[in-house]
């Protein structure tokens, strides 16, 4: 979440989902990863609302004296005061958590505040007693498998409104403000109760990966439909390799199959149908029946990777980068997540979803958006150094840090040095969103709906595991969707 990140998420999405994210995000852990999100770090997990009650305190932040303010000024905002101490906790996903200390080493140079720098995957067990005890870090970047969804801690009260950060002058150009520095629509996957309480920070891409070597070596062309994609998942069987891998612990980056199928088959009312909880979202949806039908014919046919259903995401992900598998499902996480297992000259790609017939989105069209949610706690005790601290997380110098370390682009616009030279995959997401345009599109129900999210998410493991048939898959997911929209604060949250 991871993520988001998935993930490692980006379950965002999340923008890892087991370590990423997301992988969010995802991921994950996820990759990034989470979204997935990772975000994505991307609801993967379900948290009650009622766990936030109890609990005990454990670690902590903020100056010992608890003084934190300092004199406000233009160069100044927030009025950080210098001194103190920021108290962050990093998702070390599919990211990894270098690119923070990177940021807290020129936090100190240039305000003399010092970091207490936690990097987990364990977010829910080290933050939820914190929370509770109305002892929260600073900052932290809430995603992976062990996110605590973002719609939770928003309903207990815990999530400071960020619309004084985006409001505040930008560290680039003071005569902009922050929001305006930003891509658009890269906010909304935050979005609560029509307020941004967190920040999607990572620009995360969804979709199939594959080797490009071995794709040289076999003699495949990039599949554009999903006639395509099945031949060359024939082929791969016929010589001992598997075609589709997928993350089986973690059947969030199966959904990235499933979801950017219904997208591109029935366009952006298909998509926004689900997150708008409509009564048809998914049982009486034609695009929907598709998209589940065509994945199980993945099954049905046997051109899944062997035991790829019983293995995590890094299971899953370090058997693709041994070719055992031609394709996989991710969000852009995967490559920084996968550094240490992927051969110097495998030359990872991205591939937007092949086209169902009939799709209304063109071949190009991809999931892409923000993933991996930061947020500042209500209850932070340094809040003037959290919220510059996402100040500056949001200029081009931190961006351009964040490439590097990361190996991913921010939702910072033209926010990487043009002389930072980029890994394959990620170099790959740069250009299939310059080819995609306009031609996104992003589902925020993961953000919106943890609950609803797992539970669909449960349906594509049994699916995939032939426990169910794509009918009942329908079934399922139309009663999560069914089941969220008797909860009243839905009815916050519409797309247009």
């Amino acid at each position: 979440m991871g993520s988001t990140s998935a993930e490692n998420n980006g379950t965002g999405n999340n923008a890892s989902a087991a370590d990423h994210g997301t992988g969010n995000t995802g991921s994950s852990g996820v990759g990034r990863r989470d979204l997935i999100k990772r975000s994505a770090a991307l609801g993967l997990v379900s948290v009650p609302a009622m766990s936030f009650l109890s609990g005990c305190a454990s670690g902590g932040g903020g100056d010992d004296d608890g003084d934190t303010e300092g004199t406000t000024s233009k160069s100044n905002p927030f009025g950080v005061k210098k001194g103190t101490k920021l108290d962050v906790v990093i998702f070390k996903g599919g990211y990894g958590d270098a690119y923070a200390r990177a940021w807290e080493a020129d936090f100190r140079k240039r305000w003399n505040v010092t970091s207490v720098h936690t990097g987990t995957q364990e977010i829910t067990g080290k933050l939820q007693p914190r929370f509770n005890a109305g002892n929260p870090p600073d900052l932290v970047d809430d995603s992976g498998a062990q996110q605590i969804p973002i719609d939770v801690l928003y309903k207990n009260g815990q999530l400071l409104d960020l619309a004084e950060v985006l409001d505040a002058p930008s560290a680039d150009d003071p005569a902009r403000k922050v929001r305006d520095t930003l891509i658009p629509g890269t906010l909304d996957a935050g979005m609560q109760g029509g307020k941004v309480v967190a920040l999607n920070y990572i620009y995360t891409v969804w979709g199939l990966w594959y080797s490009g070597k071995l794709f040289r070596e076999k003699g495949w062309s990039e599949p554009k439909t999903w006639d395509e994609f099945l031949a060359i998942c024939k082929d791969a069987k016929s010589q001992g390799i598997g075609g589709l891998a997928h993350q089986g612990k973690y059947p969030y980056y199966i959904n990235v199959a499933i979801m950017d199928l219904i997208a591109k088959k029935g366009g952006l009312d298909a998509m926004k149908a689900i997150d708008n909880l409509d009564p048809k979202a998914f049982v009486g949806s034609e695009a929907a029946e598709a998209a589940v039908e065509a994945v199980y014919e993945v099954v049905e046919k046997g051109y899944l990777m062997p035991g790829t259903n019983g293995l995590t995401h890094t299971e899953s992900q370090t058997r693709w980068n041994q070719y055992k598998a031609v394709f996989i499902t991710s969000g852009s996480w995967l490559e920084n997540e996968q550094l240490k297992q992927t051969p110097a000259d495998f030359d990872m790609t991205f591939l937007p979803m092949p086209l169902l017939p009939g799709s209304k989105l063109p071949f190009e069209a991809i999931r892409a958006g923000s993933g991996e949610p930061f947020v500042i706690p209500a209850k932070a005790k340094n809040l003037p150094a959290a919220k510059e601290f996402m100040r500056l997380m949001l200029s081009k110098d931190w961006s351009t840090i964040f490439a590097k370390e990361a190996n991913s682009l921010t939702i910072v616009k033209d926010g990487v040095d043009p002389n930072v030279r980029l890994r394959p995959g990620t170099q790959s997401t740069v250009e299939a969103s310059k080819a995609a345009g306009n031609n996104t599109f992003r589902y925020l129900y993961t953000e919106w709906y943890s609950e609803m999210g797992t539970a669909i998410e449960n349906a594509s493991n049994e699916l995939m595991a032939r426990r169910i048939q794509p009918k009942e898959w329908l079934k399922r997911a139309q009663a999560a969707v069914d089941k969220q929209a008797k909860d009243p604060q839905s009815k916050k949250n519409h797309r247009d």
